[in-house]
C-alpha cells in the first residue's frame, strides 16, 4: 500500500495525514504548541521540529511512504546563521511590532513601482519580511549581523529535514514579481536582504531526500507552498472563478481569476500551474472565539454552538484583537464591542463575535471579487473554524453564498499531500488529484431574511470601523519614555 504524508505547521498546532493514493486517510495526527506573548508574539522553531518528527514517527509502520510534502503559516520568520541555529525566537505573522519598520520601508516604494515589481500594490505591513529585517537591523543589529537567512517555518523544517535550503515563489509573499522571480527593485529598498533570502524552486519540486537516522530516511521531499495554497487544494478549489474560505486562527479567503484589477489591500499571486489567485488572509478569526471562551471560562466549541440568534439589535463586535490585515492591512485598529446593554450575556457575545468575524471575511471577499472581476455564487469552506455548523451557517447568511463545507479540518495538510503526489509523479495533475481526494461534507445555504438583516448590520459594522479608528489609533499607540 503506498501512501503520501502532508504536513501542516500552522499558527498554533501541526497537523499531518497520511492517505492512500485513493484519498483514505492511514493516520492523522494534531498536536498543539505554545505562542509566547509579550513584546512581541513569538514561537520556538524547536516546538515546530519536535512535532514534526512526532508526526512521521506516529506514521512509521503504517505503509511504504511515496513522498512527503510540508506547508506552513506565512509571514512568520525565523532568522538563522549558518548553520541552520535560529537567533532570535521565530516572530510569528501576528506581531506587530515591525509596523513602523515597514511603514519605512513601504514609503520607498510607490503604489506604481510596486504593481509594476510586484503585479500588485501589496503593502509592505508589520508581517512583511522586509519590515521584519529592517527592524532586527534596528533593534538587534548584532543578531542580524549574524543572519545567513531568514527563513519561512516551512523553509527552515524542510532545510533541517534534508540539508537543502529552498523557497517557493507563492510563499514569498510581496517579495516575488509576476515572472516568479524575486523583485529586486523592492527588494533593494531593504539593504542586506537579497543575500539573506532563500533561493526559489518550483513548489512541486522534489527538494532531496529525508536525512539518516530520521523517519522515514529516504524518502523524496517536495517543496509545497504556503498553508493558503495548500488549503485551496485541500479544499479542491483548482480551476476558474471558484473561491475559498479557510477558517483557522485568522480567516482567509480567495478567488482564482485570470483577470487582474489591481485592488488596494488584496494580494494577487503570479500565475502559477494554470491557476492565477486573489487573496484576503484577515488577522484574527478562531482566535477573536478563543479569546471571548478565555475570558468567559468556556469552551471555544461549545460557545459558538450556543451563541444566540442575532436581531437588528445585537451588538457588534470589531475582530481586530492585534491590527487587521485584508484588506485594511491596519495594524492600530482594535477589538471593540458596540450595543452592549446590561441584557447582554456570553450566549450574545458569542453571536457578536461569530458575525463580527464573517463580517470581516466579507469585507475581504468582497475587494478580492473586484481585484478578479469575479462574483462566486458558492464558496468551499474548511479548517478547525469551519467545524461549527452554527458558524457556517453565520457565514452563509453574512456573505449571501452557499458555503460547501468539506470533510476533515486539516485542508493544509490534504493540500500537502495533495503536492506529494503531484511533485513525486505518484498523480498526474493537481485537479484531478484535488477533486479525487477530497470529498464534500455540506452545505450551507443562507437564508433570505437572514442575509437581508446581515446586509443592514453589516453597513453598520463598516461605520463602527471608521468611527472608532482615530481612538483605538492613539490606544494602539505605546508610551513616549
Amino acid at each position: 500500500m503506498e501512501c503520501l504524508i502532508g504536513i501542516d505547521v500552522g499558527t498554533t498546532s501541526v497537523k499531518a495525514v497520511m492517505i492512500t493514493m485513493d484519498g483514505q486517510r492511514v493516520g492523522e495526527t494534531s498536536a498543539r504548541y505554545p505562542t509566547h506573548r509579550g513584546a512581541g508574539v513569538e514561537q520556538d522553531p524547536d516546538d515546530w521540529w519536535a512535532l514534526v518528527l512526532a508526526a512521521l514517527q506516529q506514521f512509521a509502520g503504517k505503509g511504504a511512504v511515496r513522498a512527503i510534502c510540508l506547508t506552513s503559516q506565512v509571514n512568520t520568520h525565523v532568522f538563522v546563521d549558518a548553520n541552520l541555529t535560529p537567533l532570535h525566537p521565530a516572530i510569528v505573522w501576528q506581531d506587530g511590532r515591525a509596523a513602523a519598520a515597514g511603514a519605512e520601508v513601504d514609503a520607498r516604494i510607490t503604489v506604481e513601482d510596486k504593481i509594476k515589481a510586484l503585479g500588485a500594490p501589496i503593502p509592505v505591513d508589520a508581517s512583511h519580511a522586509l519590515a521584519r529585517m529592517n527592524w532586527m537591523a534596528r533593534a538587534h543589529p548584532d543578531l542580524w549581523a549574524k543572519t545567513a537567512q531568514v527563513l519561512l517555518p516551512r523553509d527552515y523544517l524542510v532545510a533541517r529535514l534534508t540539508g537543502r535550503v529552498l523557497s517557493d515563489p507563492m510563499s514569498s509573499v510581496g517579495l516575488v514579481g509576476t515572472d516568479l522571480t524575486y523583485a529586486t527593485a523592492v527588494i533593494a529598498m531593504m539593504p542586506g536582504a537579497a543575500e539573506r533570502l532563500a533561493p526559489l524552486a518550483d513548489p512541486l519540486s522534489v527538494v532531496g531526500s529525508i536525512r539518516a537516522g530520521l523517519p522515514f530516511a529516504g524518502v523524496p521531499v517536495v517543496l509545497g507552498m504556503m498553508d493558503a495554497w495548500a488549503s485551496l487544494l485541500g479544499l479542491g478549489v483548482v480551476r476558474e472563478g471558484q473561491a475559498m474560505y479557510l477558517s483557522g486562527t485568522s480567516e482567509v479567503t480567495s478567488l482564482i481569476s485570470a483577470q487582474v484589477n489591481p485592488e488596494s489591500g488584496v494580494i494577487t499571486f503570479p500565475p502559477w500551474s494554470g491557476i492565477t489567485l486573489h487573496a484576503g488572509p484577515t488577522q484574527a478569526g478562531g482566535a477573536s472565539l478563543e479569546w471571548l471562551a478565555r475570558l468567559l471560562g468556556r469552551d471555544a466549541a461549545g460557545l459558538a454552538e450556543s451563541a444566540a440568534e442575532i436581531t437588528a439589535q445585537s451588538p457588534l463586535f470589531l475582530p481586530h484583537l492585534q491590527g487587521e490585515r485584508a484588506p485594511l492591512w491596519e495594524a492600530g485598529l482594535r477589538g471593540t464591542f458596540a450595543g452592549l446593554t446590561s441584557a447582554t450575556g456570553p450566549e450574545e457575545m458569542a453571536a457578536s463575535v461569530l458575525e463580527g468575524v464573517a463580517f470581516s471575511a466579507r469585507l475581504a471577499l468582497e475587494a478580492l471579487q473586484r481585484s478578479a472581476g469575479v462574483v462566486p455564487d458558492q464558496v468551499r469552506v474548511g479548517g478547525g473554524g469551519a467545524a461549527s455548523d452554527r458558524w457556517c451557517q453565520v457565514r452563509a447568511d453574512v456573505l449571501g453564498k452557499v458555503l460547501v463545507r468539506v470533510q476533515g479540518m486539516d485542508p493544509g495538510a490534504m493540500g500537502a499531500a495533495v503536492m506529494a503526489g503531484v511533485g513525486s509523479g505518484a498523480l498526474p495533475d493537481l485537479p484531478s488529484a484535488a477533486e479525487a481526494l477530497v470529498h464534500q461534507d455540506r452545505v450551507f445555504q443562507p437564508d433570505p431574511c437572514r442575509q437581508a438583516l446581515e446586509d443592514r448590520r453589516f453597513q453598520l459594522w463598516r461605520s463602527l470601523i471608521d468611527q472608532t479608528r482615530d481612538i483605538n489609533a492613539i490606544l494602539a499607540t505605546p508610551p513616549q519614555p
